[in-house]
């Protein structure tokens, strides 16, 4: 009886170009299918079936693992199957030559189901019966070449057109990428046709604001802050992390953990928050989205403390980082010994003054504030400056109307702020009441355990949890009572500060805390020659804190700026 024949080895290898494609089962099945009717129709026997969902354009081409494996002589493998040089790679010539290559010197032929490539191989020289390994050449190794080229020009089109149109829709305020932390996509019907907005996510949007609202007090480290995100439950994205070599697998997950100080420094800057988008698709220049964000650029602003904000210009908008503009400089370095130091300004350059000591001759020290290496010099005594800064802010005074404005201001802004501290006191009920449940169900499973080691965890788990409602029952009162419940100590309190401001500024103790009141009066750095008496053309020129201007009145015009007056002798 005739022996059978034995049938050659093969691989298959299917490749689609994106993940997407493949989990959604758009192209390998009908690939694999194609592949093994293929090989079945020329007598070959899949030993080993290949699925990459990744882009043939990489450097590290995706097929070398399979060639990988038709390497290893134990395999004994003699044909590599593909159904289009498009699938095998699309990083053109030179990457197709080099995968081929490969096969060649270890004796396996590839093969495509449409033909393209030959396994002929034609000797010059076979007439003469004589080969040498230039002599030999595949006919059909320029058709494939020109096939390698055409597939890497048609990846080019197709990234052209749909990059492309992303980066004009992205320039237009639409979001093309994965939503944020704090944010859900959503397609909606545009002008421009079906295109992809962001919403606010409905449990991790308030936590963002909350960070937002914490920042912008500025009396939390980012550190507290992070702990009270976490006592309300926040909870990183869990992310998946797939297998290299079949991505349909998943090997790990990352996430789901409590917020840290380096992911609320990335949270805090990313301009989306505040609806604006800077990114390399905008030129790195901010386009404001045609979605609102969570928070308004003024909140944006307020809680990177002028080091870090986006600045509005009417409908253009401008974004600062580090270097912040004159306006919102930092005003000054903690400097006990000379406090008004980058508070006022040089009465000749406007640049704030600095703070040092000059040594004389006799050994003494004197104190000053300067302004020098700027094509002049200006030096004030440290006595005479504080002097004259004391006798200017004895002569401010706020207008009655102007106190009334102020003091309904504030009213509504508490009333506003006790009604996120309700806000905040539910999402700790809330959050106490998940603790509770869970615990309820760790509670029923313990009844039914019986491995000891079992209801160790079980226990262990359960203490973890009460530690948690006690840790929230405690910030839940603390935060209750931070807020003084009776509204109108806090109005009367401000109306005390206001019409005694002049009397309250003088008496503090702390240098440092009467520079930054001092500073507080103003939008923008007085000069020297503006506060000193008997050199400024009019009693104040400079302008007067954001505070006062939002709340001008248009019938309280004076030559001088509204709401702040300079007192009158007697």
């Amino acid at each position: 009886m005739q022996s059978e024949i034995k049938r050659p080895n093969a691989v298959i290898a299917i490749r689609v170009s994106t993940t997407k494609q493949g989990t959604d089962g758009d192209s390998p099945e009908a690939q694999r299918e194609q592949l093994l009717r293929y090989a079945e129709t020329h007598n070959l026997n899949v030993k080993e079936q290949f699925v990459f969902l990744e882009s043939g354009s990489k450097i590290e081409q995706p097929m070398q693992l399979a060639i990988n494996y038709c390497k290893d002589a134990k395999n004994d493998i003699q044909f590599f199957v593909i159904k289009s040089i498009d699938r095998f790679t699309r990083g053109g010539g030179s990457p197709y030559d080099q995968l081929k290559l490969q096969l060649e010197q270890i004796n396996v032929t590839l093969v495509d189901i449409y033909g393209v490539i030959s396994s002929q191989k034609v000797n010059t020289l076979e007439h003469l019966g004589v080969e040498y390994s230039w002599s030999k050449y595949s006919p059909s190794k320029k058709a494939e070449y020109l096939e390698a080229e055409r597939a890497k020009d048609e990846l080019r089109d197709i990234l052209s057109r749909m990059i492309g149109a992303e980066v004009r829709y992205t320039r237009l305020g639409y979001w093309m990428r994965q939503a944020p932390y704090g944010f859900v996509s959503e397609k909606i019907e545009t002008r421009n046709g079906k295109r992809t907005v962001l919403k606010p996510h409905p449990t991790e949007a308030p936590l963002v604001k909350k960070m937002f609202e914490l920042r912008a007090v500025g009396i939390y480290s980012d550190q507290q802050i992070c702990d009270k995100l976490n006592a309300l439950g926040f909870k990183t994205r869990i992310r998946y992390q797939r297998s290299k070599q079949d991505r349909t697998k998943i090997v790990s997950q990352s996430g789901g953990g409590p917020l840290t100080v380096t992911a609320l420094w990335k949270l805090a800057r990313h301009h989306i928050y505040a609806g604006v988008n800077v990114e390399k698709w905008t030129e790195n220049k901010p386009v404001r989205c045609v979605f609102d964000g969570i928070v308004d650029i003024e909140l944006f602003n307020r809680a990177h403390k002028g080091k870090f904000g986006i600045i509005e210009n009417g409908d253009e908008l401008e974004v600062y980082t580090k270097q912040a503009p004159p306006y919102l400089a930092n005003k000054g370095v903690h400097n006990q010994d000379y406090a008004y130091r980058k508070y006022i300004g040089c009465p000749i350059c406007s640049r704030p003054l600095l703070g040092s000591a000059s040594r004389g001759k006799n050994g003494k020290l004197y104190p000053a504030y300067h302004c020098s290496n700027h094509g002049h010099y200006f030096r004030i005594p440290k006595d005479e400056l504080e002097a004259n800064v004391a006798e200017f802010i004895g002569h401010i005074t706020v207008s009655q109307e102007q106190i009334d404005m102020v003091v309904s201001a504030v009213a509504k802004e508490w009333e506003k702020r006790q009604i996120d501290v309700i806000k905040v006191v539910e999402n700790y009920d809330e959050r106490i009441k998940e603790l509770k449940d869970e615990a309820m169900m760790t509670v029923r499973s313990m009844k039914s355990l019986t491995s000891q080691t079992a209801l160790k965890y079980m226990e262990e788990d359960l203490m973890r949890i009460e530690n948690e409602i006690q840790t929230l029952e405690n910030d839940k009162k603390t935060t209750n009572e931070a807020q003084p419940k009776n509204t109108e100590k806090v109005i009367a309190r401000v109306k005390y500060f206001l019409e005694n401001m002049d009397k309250l500024l003088l008496q503090q103790i702390d240098p440092i805390k009467k520079a930054q009141f001092f500073g507080v009066i103003f939008d923008k750095m007085p000069r020297y020659s503006e506060i000193c008496p008997g050199k400024q053309n009019s009693p104040l020129l400079t302008e007067v804190n954001s505070l006062f201007r939002a709340l001008h009145s248009d019938n309280f015009r004076l030559v001088i700026s509204p709401g702040i007056e300079p007192g009158l002798p007697g």
